[in-house]
């Protein structure tokens, strides 16, 4: 396809042709404003898709929360009696609660507490859709018996490899003696580095304060063949303006908007994104610019023989196109490597995905016309009376 590419434009591939030193730094400038907005990019989505996950893994048609709800870490509770309300709904099948909160993970090796956040469910009803947890959560009817986020940060210990050998593994959590009985993997995200789901009769334990008619979330089963909309819109009119009703990406997007705009993090990485596209703009102007000017002659020669300035303008316009798929290629390939490197480091769910890498690809293009169109002026200057 690039070879097709740079027969279609012969004088322009020829022209950066000349100086292969400079455009192989044009390339690399290229490279490097690609791979800043690749990195910011992709920093951002593991950030939303890394705090919003167990909100889409949750199991309800319909979830019931605090209208002050604004992300996982700080949690607004409420009571559970407006949960049972929503019995009393045409539509409504069943419904489930969710306490949540943060706890104190020790490590057994270090002996070191990090914080974890907490789930407690009904151990006899399903809350979410992974299948480890539906699988595994009839041991936690028994206290003290947890299932632990093996993607989640190391600093908790090897509790996924340990467990995996022996079927077991012992620590502490808020100082309580707790023995895991099952993994999962959910990962870690900015809202918390680990999770951990016990029963609610647990969870009670590990947060003697807490009061067990105040809930997190409520998880509500329509029955089949319901209309969502309706039964929701029932609900948002009928309870009071103490809880929120919402679909489960409805709960998610109220975590995701917090982060993208409720704090700075979603600030600076579009801010890194915008200087990766100006450094890319300033290098391939500069590169465009300097080969006019070298060739400023020329140029005016082809206007004595007759080329317009619109092809002229062609040409350059050409330039910065091969220089844009020239330098986004090495940039590509050179994110996709970062994001795995990072992966495991951080465990962000950090991949490329295919409209991120079309965007950038776009922005490519944009950068480096927008170049060319400032290099333009340089160009139109080109007389032929300069050379005659």
């Amino acid at each position: 396809m690039f070879s097709k590419l740079f027969r279609k434009t012969p004088l322009a591939w020829r022209q950066l042709m000349k100086e292969k030193t400079r455009l192989v730094v044009a390339v690399a400038g290229i490279t490097f404003a690609d791979m800043l907005m690749f990195i910011q990019l992709g920093f951002e989505s593991a950030l939303f898709d890394g705090a919003v996950q167990p909100h889409r893994n949750l199991e309800a048609d319909l979830v019931l929360i605090n209208p002050q709800f604004q992300t996982l870490f700080s949690v607004k509770s409420f009571s559970r009696e407006r949960l049972y309300q929503t019995l009393g709904y045409e539509g409504i099948e069943s419904v489930n609660s969710v306490y949540i909160n943060t706890g104190q993970w020790r490590n057994p090796e270090t002996r070191l507490d990090r914080a974890i956040l907490v789930w407690g469910i009904d151990p006899a009803k399903s809350a979410f859709k992974f299948p480890e947890i539906q699988h595994n959560q009839d041991h936690l009817k028994q206290l003290y018996q947890v299932l632990f986020d093996q993607a989640g940060r190391p600093e908790y210990g090897a509790v996924g490899d340990i467990f995996k050998k022996t079927g077991n593994f012992e620590t502490e959590l808020n100082s309580k003696a707790v023995s895991v009985k099952g993994v999962f993997s959910n990962g870690a995200s900015f809202a918390a580095d680990g999770n951990v789901i016990t029963s609610d009769s647990t969870f009670l334990q590990l947060f003697p304060n807490r009061k067990p008619d105040q809930i997190e979330v409520g998880l509500i089963h329509l029955k089949p063949g319901s209309d969502l909309e309706k039964v929701r819109s029932q609900l948002v009119a009928g309870l009071p303006n103490d809880v929120k009703v919402l679909t489960p990406e409805g709960f998610a997007e109220i975590e995701k908007n917090y982060w993208a705009t409720g704090t700075g993090i979603g600030f600076i990485f579009g801010l890194g994104v915008g200087v990766g596209f100006i450094v890319g703009i300033v290098i391939v102007y500069q590169i465009l610019y300097s080969d006019v000017s070298e060739h400023l002659p020329e140029y005016a020669t082809l206007k004595a023989m007759g080329y317009s300035d619109r092809y002229l303008l062609g040409v350059l316009f050409q330039e910065a196109l091969v220089l844009a798929v020239l330098g986004y290629m090495p940039a590509f390939l050179l994110s996709v490597g970062l994001y795995q490197i990072t992966y495991a480091a951080t465990l962000l769910p950090l991949t490329m995905k295919l409209e991120r890498a079309i965007s950038v690809f776009v922005l490519t293009i944009i950068m480096c016309t927008f170049s060319g169109a400032i290099a333009m002026r340089k160009l139109r200057a080109a007389d032929p009376a300069d050379v005659f």
